[in-house]
């Protein structure tokens, strides 16, 4: 059976791997680079099929990993639920052991779910694929990485469609 291209490594994963880049170019952890481009790629995907923003609420629940978080540590966490901003753009976070972790709902996005959702999708080739996301940043000027939409018109959308084709290929021909 053929593994359909489409299905390997697509908008949503280049737009995550991206987002991550350059969220570690511009200064942070990659636990929490993660976290940011999983969010940033959920939101985007989100606002494509168009979507109502939810006016900001205290925290009832927050799941990791899809699991709501015991009672005594929620209320450490929902203590840091602020807003993070990156250049211009900003999303929800609340630290977890010091770090920025950015938020959806109620749903923190972890490095596990990067693994799941991204990384997972390159195999072998994520180390390779996450270096090259990384000086692909690195040529812009940190102005173009801190304006969203910059950032989206200048580094992602150009070669996005290129991107993935190219990790796709290099995935399925390890696969054959």
């Amino acid at each position: 059976m053929a593994i359909r291209r489409s299905k390997i490594i697509g908008r949503f994963q280049v737009m995550a791997i991206l987002q991550a880049a350059r969220a570690y170019v511009l200064g942070l952890e990659i636990p929490s680079a993660k976290s940011w481009g999983l969010n940033r790629a959920i939101f985007y995907a989100a606002a494509k099929r168009g979507f109502v923003r939810a006016k900001p609420q205290l925290i009832k629940e927050i799941t990791i990993k899809g699991k709501p978080i015991a009672t005594e540590k929620l209320e450490t966490i929902r203590k840091t639920f602020g807003l993070f901003h990156l250049g211009d753009e900003m999303a929800y976070c609340v630290k977890i052991d010091e770090r920025p972790m950015f938020v959806i709902g109620n749903q923190v996005q972890t490095e596990d779910d990067f693994y799941k959702q991204v990384e997972s999708r390159f195999g072998k080739y994520f180390d390779e694929c996450f270096k090259e996301a990384i000086n692909i940043c690195k040529s812009y000027d940190p102005g173009i990485l801190k304006s969203q939409r910059y950032f989206y018109e200048t580094v992602y959308k150009p070669r996005r469609d290129e991107l993935a084709e190219k990790w796709s290929k290099l995935v399925i021909s390890s696969a054959e």
